[in-house]
């Protein structure tokens, strides 16, 4: 395991990403959760409570302009989240990306811009005094020796990474009780 990195565990008491690309499908069959269409975005329920909202891409804008926040007047260009999770209990917005990766290619180079985004979505969100963080899932591939620069990276720059998984209470979301 790379230092500052986790992976693997216990699938009941996090989000396993090893045979799914979407956040909510893994939602949608985790006991006592159940996921479903908001007025913006994805409503995340958990024993029938609304724990957490979902906005992926486009619909963090559409969010933030429902509040009345013109992101025009913030930032120069749009950042389009692969998911943007909103935890009504901590006030954390969660910027989840997803990489995978088979072969060498431009997902190197990605990487490497969590820093900068972090700071452009923490610009977007203080007019609504909602923190952020900064999360990559990432496959196998980047287990890889020639990862470690850039994955000591990503924790020296205060975001996150994870292989194929993360902990419900890292997120600030309840554990189904019989998972413990």
């Amino acid at each position: 395991m790379i230092t500052g990195g986790i992976g693997g565990g216990n699938t009941l008491t996090g989000l396993n990403f090893e045979e799914e690309t979407s956040l909510m499908s893994i939602f949608s069959k985790l006991k006592d959760y159940s996921v479903s269409k908001a007025d913006i975005g994805q409503e995340i329920l958990y024993k029938k409570e609304t724990v957490a909202y979902s906005y992926r891409k486009h619909d963090l804008y559409r969010f933030l302009e429902y509040k009345g926040v013109n992101w025009r007047e913030i930032l120069s260009k749009k950042l389009l989240p692969d998911d943007a999770l909103y935890i009504i209990a901590n006030n954390t917005l969660f910027i989840i990306e997803m990489k995978s990766q088979m072969v060498v290619g431009s997902v190197d180079e990605k990487l490497q811009t969590c820093d900068f985004k972090k700071k452009q979505y923490k610009r977007l969100m203080a007019p609504l005094n909602i923190d952020v963080e900064y999360i990559y899932i990432l496959n196998e591939w980047f287990r890889k020796p020639e990862y470690k620069d850039v994955l000591d990276y990503i924790i020296s720059v205060d975001c996150q990474y994870y292989f194929n998984y993360i902990p419900l209470k890292k997120l600030g979301l309840p554990v189904p009780e019989d998972s413990e």
